[in-house]
């Protein structure tokens, strides 16, 4: 049976994971996690979590998953050794060469790669394991196709439940540039669920344009089971424990093959963003846009009708204080209300907003569902053996564990033990989610024990029995042995030289001759490069974008041959193996988001890479101490926030005008590039860019890209490289980005 793995922010989370039956629970620590504002835990706190968990044999994952500056590393590797140290069963891992670095040093640690490595084809799978990684969370862009291949390769973990990123594999830089905080570092303001409206007919309206629906592959799950997914991960660590509840209970139902009619209405209770879309492993469906509510919808109970001026719902549901309801109004959101009280045949309802006949309403908060979800509780069965004599200490026992009372028994001078006494204390468990029986009751004489002394001895064997558990299933998921990993320090990795080149990434490179490197980055993959690419005076790669099939893949190694290019430039790790296998020159992009000397170091002993990119969140100072012959920064010009994998118009082909650029435009006023392209299988996929061009002259030590994705006065840009009040002049709209205060 596959892993059922849920989210936790916080312990009562963790319980309710326990309770609802999930064989594993991934949770943040206090620091390095990619949700800062989940409550997440701290050494103390996860110490007893572990504990609890592994008692009731379920396995912790820690997600410290955040990029990790050059500041942080040593103090990254103390965390994450002291967090190993406390029995935990696995890391999660963002920086897929910083684990490299992490399993050669401590070989032992069990590494699973974040989401948002985006693995996504078999190639990023084959670098994780290599790097020492045990288990890849695919991004969840991954089509079945390709997953099936890649659970054959290595330990495969899929998203069945929750929200999904609108960014591919979560890799987003529109909370950074638009927005100041970083998602990348956990601290994501969610830019997507905002509204917006795009310069094409039918959208132009406002709405919640970039929003998803929840996932809730439902019965496709089983198709994951054939494919050999070997984890089932519920998105949530935001989400409250009811949630949690709901959704491992959902899931265990499901993959069981029992009736779970009444599990999703619980789920939809507890946390449900509108439809629920199957997700983009099965290929985009038509609730997979979730444009017109934001937030918690819940479920549909009723309709109003207006009586008297009151609003009455006529239902079968019989609400109770303290439920909440949220109304719609042709699919829009139009405000809530709360139960006032009952009627006949439904109830009447409360609310500030006016309302009319016809308006449909969800449930939000069931009271009722909510604690019956928590009152679930898994006991783990065990049978005592008691004996108490005279002259003695007495002893209780459960398999093969033994514990004595600090006392000798004494004759009792006035109210003996009685049996009915011991059962009464035994049964009292502590807090224990442990199911008592009793194989044997012995009681030797007339035996005297103040209750007192026998809560203490109850009290003693409970803990006892606890710490056995938790010990067995502590070294059961990982290795047996005392861990005592210990932070070993990190030699300095000095980058020498400097680079001066200049790089541009455009799909046209008419009247460019003097530029060093030319990155072609198609409008249409399955057509042919132009010849201002394939016949200029300038070093060339291929663009691999951050999302790459089979077939992707395969056209790639076409337009290096058609083109004489030397190699690619990539956004994604599955790349490394590409350029290996294929002997061809890797120019690492942007995408791979390098942070500290340490994955700079690690990704140079590949013998493939020719350059390299540092990550656009880091600002001159950092990187510049990441500079070197080989490294690159993003200059000026076009900036990427996020890659999409689907269609953001919902797929209404018919009506398309199939321009190449659209634009975004938030309440604000700012206009977002969109940038269209075709896939080798001709799937239109898109890139949304920022509303301001990047301006600067560069970073010492390091070569400049100028990025022209968007097009425009290409020329221009690149003779405007080195003069920033050229660049300002040409753009209209600019910004310095993260050059002078780099990501939080």
């Amino acid at each position: 049976m596959p892993e059922i793995l849920a989210p936790a922010g916080n312990a009562e989370c963790v319980e309710a994971a326990i309770n609802s039956g999930a064989n594993a629970v991934y949770l943040g620590y206090s620091a390095f996690s990619a949700r800062a504002g989940a409550q997440n835990f701290d050494g103390e706190s996860l110490q007893k979590i572990v504990e609890r968990a592994h008692f009731s044999d379920v396995r912790i994952y820690v997600a410290m998953n955040t990029l990790i500056k050059n500041t942080e590393t040593e103090d990254f590797l103390r965390t994450l050794l002291s967090v190993w140290n406390m029995g935990v069963d696995a890391i999660i891992m963002q920086d897929i060469l910083l684990g490299k670095f992490v399993h050669q040093r401590y070989p032992d640690i069990v590494l699973h790669l974040s989401t948002q490595a985006g693995v996504c084809n078999l190639e990023g799978a084959r670098i994780a394991k290599e790097y020492g990684f045990s288990r890849v969370i695919l991004a969840r862009e991954t089509p079945l196709s390709e997953i099936k291949k890649i659970a054959e390769f290595i330990e495969t973990e899929v998203f069945v439940q929750g929200a999904l990123c609108t960014c591919f594999s979560g890799q987003c830089y529109f909370s950074s540039f638009a927005g100041g905080n970083s998602g990348n570092r956990g601290r994501c303001k969610q830019p997507c669920r905002k509204l917006y409206s795009y310069d094409r007919e039918g959208f132009e309206e406002r709405s919640y344009a970039l929003s998803l629906s929840d996932l809730c592959v439902t019965e496709n799950i089983g198709k994951f089971c054939e494919a050999g997914v070997a984890s089932f991960k519920i998105e949530g660590r935001m989400r409250r424990a009811e949630y949690v509840a709901a959704a491992v209970r959902y899931y265990r139902l499901l993959l069981k093959g029992e009736n779970t009619s009444g599990a999703i209405s619980d789920l939809k209770r507890t946390y449900n963003r509108g439809n629920y879309t199957k997700g983009l492993a099965f290929g985009q469906d038509s609730r997979f846009l979730s444009r017109d509510v934001q937030g918690h919808l819940g479920e549909k109970i009723g309709t109003i009708k207006v009586i008297d001026g009151k609003y009455f719902v006529e239902t079968k549901f019989c609400p109770v204080s303290g439920d909440a309801f949220k109304i719609l109004r042709k699919g829009r959101e139009v405000g809530g209300g709360s139960f006032e009280k009952a009627f006949g045949r439904g109830f009447y309802l409360s609310s500030s907003q006016r309302l009319l006949n016809g308006d449909s309403v969800f449930i939000t908060t069931d009271m009722a569902v909510n604690a019956r979800l928590l009152s679930e509780k898994k006991q783990i069965p065990i049978s005592l053996n008691l004996s108490f004599s005279e002259g003695e200490r007495a002893t209780a026992e459960s398999g093969g564990i033994v514990v004595r009372s600090e006392e000798i028994l004494t004759s009792a001078q006035s109210r003996p033990l009685t049996e009915s006494d011991v059962r009464n204390c035994f049964l009292k468990t502590d807090s224990l989610p442990l199911k008592v029986t009793f194989e044997r009751i012995e009681i030797k004489g007339s035996v005297f024990l103040a209750k007192s002394r026998l809560n203490a001895f109850r009290r003693a064997f409970y803990e006892r029995i606890f710490s056995a558990f938790a010990e067995n299933r502590n070294t059961q998921y990982a290795y047996d042995g005392i861990r005592q990993c210990t932070c070993e320090p990190v030699s300095d990795f000095a980058l020498n030289g400097k680079n001066e080149k200049t790089a541009v990434i455009a799909s046209d490179f008419s009247g460019l001759e003097n530029i060093d490197i030319a990155v072609y980055k198609p409008t249409d993959y399955g057509a042919e490069p132009p010849k201002s690419f394939s016949e200029g005076n300038f070093e060339k790669f291929i663009y691999y974008p951050a999302f790459a099939d089979s077939a992707d893949i395969r056209r790639i190694k076409e337009l290096i041959t058609a083109s004489g290019a030397s190699g690619i430039y990539a956004e994604n790790y599955g790349s490394i193996a590409f350029a290996r296998e294929r002997g061809v020159a890797l120019f690492v992009g942007t995408g791979f988001n390098l942070t500290n000397a340490i994955s700079v170091k690690e990704l140079l002993e590949e013998n493939c890479i020719k350059y390299y990119s540092l990550s656009k969140e880091l600002d001159e100072r950092e990187q510049a101490a990441l500079s070197g012959t080989k490294a690159f920064v993003l200059s000026s010009g076009d900036i990427k926030l996020m890659d999409l994998c689907y269609c953001p118009f919902q797929k209404s082909c018919p009506s398309c005008d199939k321009r190449q650029i659209y634009h975004l435009t938030d309440d604000s006023g700012r206009r977002f590039p969109v940038r269209r392209f075709k896939s080798v299988s001709g799937e239109c996929r898109f890139e949304i860019y920022n509303c301001a061009k990047l301006v600067g002259s560069g970073v010492r030590g390091a070569g400049k890209i100028i990025d022209c994705s968007t097009g425009g006065a290409v020329v221009a840009a690149v003779k405007a490289a080195d003069n920033e009040e050229k660049q300002k002049s040409l753009y209209g709209t600019y910004t310095a980005g993260h050059r002078k205060k780099s990501m939080l």
